[in-house]
């Protein structure tokens, strides 16, 4: 039998966070440039910052990411899942092929176009560039079911619903909140981008105006904090998985 994985401790995080420090350190002393901060003046700046505009921004752009993950886990499940059915895949397929491939960030002009430069435009482009990377995994997870898995539960006069629920569903789950979890890295990229465009709140602006005016440890303070954000959600869709898919823990 497989073992489960083993969870790191809190104290791992302690050392990599320690490690990571300390190369951030050493190389701020090597370089000696006003370019790179040592940690500590960043985490001064850090602190300060809490005081000003990095909560509200940071409140923000936690929305912004959350809603466009949460939409496009909603859209992208339900379909993925139905490939299942050929019928469903036929059209799925074709789907995938022509869009996935097109570089999905090219057509932020067009989203704000019709959507403005408010929350929703972001919103949807965040949408759009994690939507086809967790339909393609939930796709991909449901059309290598094997169908003996299927056929006792049809022999013992099981509907559709009841397949998908004590059969499909929980093969595919590990591997759409794995694929949701691999977006997350995305999603920051992209809320980056589009807090970086014709917006005045968030992140993303909060790192290109700390550049626009050379203000460094605010700049690195930005940053660190949009890798928190994106270290959270990273650690809430994994609490999300051990609750969900005990069996992988067990």
């Amino acid at each position: 039998m497989q073992g489960s994985a083993a969870e790191p401790r809190w104290w791992s995080y302690l050392v990599i966070a320690v490690v990571i420090y300390g190369i951030w350190h050493l190389l701020s002393v090597m370089l000696d440039s006003i370019a790179l901060p040592t940690p500590l003046t960043v985490f001064f700046a850090f602190l300060a910052s809490l005081r000003t505009d990095l909560l509200p921004n940071l409140l923000i752009s936690t929305i912004r990411i959350a809603c466009g993950i949460a939409l496009a886990f909603s859209i992208a499940v339900p379909i993925g899942l139905l490939s299942y059915e050929k019928r469903v895949d036929s059209l799925v397929t074709p789907l995938i092929y022509m869009l996935y491939p097109i570089p999905h960030i090219v057509l932020l002009p067009v989203i704000i176009l019709f959507f403005g430069i408010g929350d929703l435009s972001k919103i949807i482009m965040i949408e759009i560039i994690v939507f086809f990377q967790i339909l393609v995994t939930t796709r991909d997870a449901s059309r290598s079911i094997s169908r003996n898995y299927v056929y006792p539960m049809l022999s013992l006069g099981a509907s559709k619903k009841e397949i998908y629920r004590h059969v499909i569903i929980p093969i595919c789950i590990p591997k759409i909140l794995t694929a949701t979890r691999i977006s997350v890295g995305t999603a920051i990229a992209v809320l980056f981008f589009v807090e970086s465009f014709a917006t005045t709140r968030g992140l993303g602006y909060l790192i290109m105006d700390a550049w626009s005016r050379a203000n460094y440890p605010d700049l690195y303070a930005a940053i660190v904090t949009m890798a928190l954000l994106g270290f959270g959600i990273y650690l809430a869709i994994d609490r999300v998985e051990k609750k969900v898919c005990r069996w992988v823990y067990v």
